[in-house]
């Protein structure tokens, strides 16, 4: 199970647009806490803090504690909006969890033995991520922090499946009980290959034109000459 992490949070009382504009400058952001059978609350919690907690990867995977004055909520982060061009964090969503519920999460991979794997020190090829994180179901007490992926032993031109691979003890992936074609690839070792794309070559009159000169003009038709006017 992950380590929790702990937020101190206030009430909101004041919402909409307005209210939220007005907290982001006093250095607050705005929040709110749904679920586990109970109506949501709007929150707020110092700036400072969360984005010096969200620069942890596994803030994102965890059980987090919530502190409104004397009371704690567990609870898990789904929805962190964020300003376009600003390191500024605009709302955050938390869901409540129960312990004897299981929740639904995002866990990112590890991925092990990159160096050493076989279809790169003797085939030549790279490792290329296909998947960076995996959804997975358990209860709250086996969410881990993130999912080991050991590609040492990949050959070249070999993959790795969701099937595949070895999760913690509670851990499912949902994808897979939609049927095999939900069963994506993970990981693969593959040989890159660079494609040189040529220019193709101007006509002589465009690269006349291009040095200064002006393109030799078409004879014109003396057969027309020739013919009779009509009256």
């Amino acid at each position: 199970m992950s380590d929790k992490f702990d937020l101190i949070a206030d009430i909101r009382e004041d919402q909409g647009k307005g209210a939220s504009r007005r907290l982001r400058h006093k250095g607050l952001v705005p929040a709110i806490i749904y679920g586990a059978g109970r109506p949501p609350r709007a929150l707020t919690f110092d700036h400072n803090k969360v984005i010096r907690q969200l620069e942890n990867e596994s803030f994102y995977s965890s059980v987090l504690n919530i502190k409104v004055g004397e009371k704690s909520q567990a609870a898990i982060l789904k929805d962190v909006q964020r300003h376009p061009s600003r390191a500024l964090i605009m709302h955050m969503d938390f869901q409540r969890i129960v312990e004897d519920q299981e929740i639904k999460m995002l866990v990112p991979i590890h991925f092990l033995g990159e160096d050493v794997a076989k279809g790169v020190k003797l085939g030549g090829g790279k490792v290329m991520h296909l998947l960076n994180e995996i959804e997975v179901v358990c209860l709250p007490k086996d969410l881990p922090e993130y999912i080991d992926i050991d590609v040492s032993e990949l050959e070249l031109d070999e993959m790795i499946k969701l099937s595949e691979i070895s999760l913690p003890k509670g851990v499912s992936i949902p994808a897979l009980a939609q049927g095999e074609e939900a069963d994506r690839p993970v990981v693969a070792i593959q040989v890159i290959k660079e494609v040189v794309i040529e220019e193709p070559e101007e006509e002589e009159g465009l690269e006349a034109v291009a040095e200064g000169e002006a393109p030799a003009e078409a004879p014109e038709d003396e057969s027309a000459d020739d013919e009779p006017e009509k009256e």
